[in-house]
């Protein structure tokens, strides 16, 4: 569990003179999982929503390849001065661009402060100009979320209207109920028309239903709608507004815990 406390990141909230970015854990079902990503990053987007993708995905379901990039300097090269923040940044057309952050997820929990407090300081660079943050998450990984994905206010499903679609989303909202998610958003694509995609809506939703216990908020078409005013609806996620400038502090804390955690377990060993 992320330790709430904030005392031990008051000056995080520094970060968040303006109003700050919505953060969404994004999880993307079907047969081309990556391009469906990116494909949800544009709808966001639109015309002059600032975008940042932090994909923490590896492998062939990693936006690299759809994007035709190298795979790309993780945001834990920060650390050291091996890399500076910017350099990070890997350009991609309409968006703010793709950050790399697959090692630093898995890493995070184990920095001592200093560390964390140095990736969290690049965060904080990065984010600034953004509107919406969006991580690239794996869904295999849903059961045991990152501590990105675990910090972010927000889920988002993006599923295929297909079997393997239908399939993935399921697995995917299971594991994160397991791992204790709340409400989750849902999008459909690849859908026939309105009346399909809402009918495949209703039939995830009713077995989500009754075998999860998790509701799900309809978000709309991926190919038709407007994703991005439905995220920043507070009616389908439980968290307020402020809950968005808590995404470092979460990650902060989730350190800390972490760190504590491990402290205890090395004394138990030696005992």
């Amino acid at each position: 569990m992320i330790d709430p406390r904030e005392d031990q990141a008051a000056g995080l909230r520094r970060l968040f003179r303006r109003a700050p970015p919505t953060v969404v854990a994004l999880y993307a079902t079907g047969r081309r999982r990556a391009h469906i990503a990116l494909q949800a990053a544009h709808r966001i987007a639109g015309h002059s929503r600032r975008v940042l993708l932090l994909d923490e995905v590896q492998g062939e379901d990693s936006l690299a390849g759809v994007l035709g990039l190298p795979a790309g300097g993780d945001l834990l090269s920060v650390l050291g001065g091996r890399s500076s923040v910017r350099a990070l940044v890997q350009p991609v057309p309409g968006l703010l661009g793709r950050v790399p952050v697959a090692a630093c997820a898995l890493a995070l929990p184990l920095l001592d402060g200093e560390r964390r407090d140095c990736v969290l300081d690049a965060l904080r660079t990065l984010q600034r100009p953004a509107n919406v943050v969006l991580i690239h998450s794996a869904c295999e990984s849903a059961a045991d979320p990152s501590p990105f994905a675990l910090a972010a206010p927000r889920r988002l499903v993006v599923a295929e209207a297909s079997r393997s679609g239908a399939t993935d989303a399921y697995q995917v909202i299971k594991r994160l109920a397991t791992a204790g998610a709340g409400s989750l958003h849902v999008a459909v694509c690849g859908a026939r028309g309105r009346e399909d995609a809402m009918a495949f809506f209703h039939s995830l939703s009713e077995l989500v239903r009754r075998h999860v216990g998790v509701p799900l908020a309809w978000l709309g078409e991926l190919e038709r709608d407007e994703l991005v005013a439905g995220l920043g609806h507070s009616a389908a996620e439980a968290s307020p507004r402020d809950a968005e400038a808590a995404f470092l502090r979460r990650l902060a804390a989730f350190g800390n815990a972490q760190a504590g955690a491990a402290a205890v377990r090395g004394r138990q060993a030696w005992d």
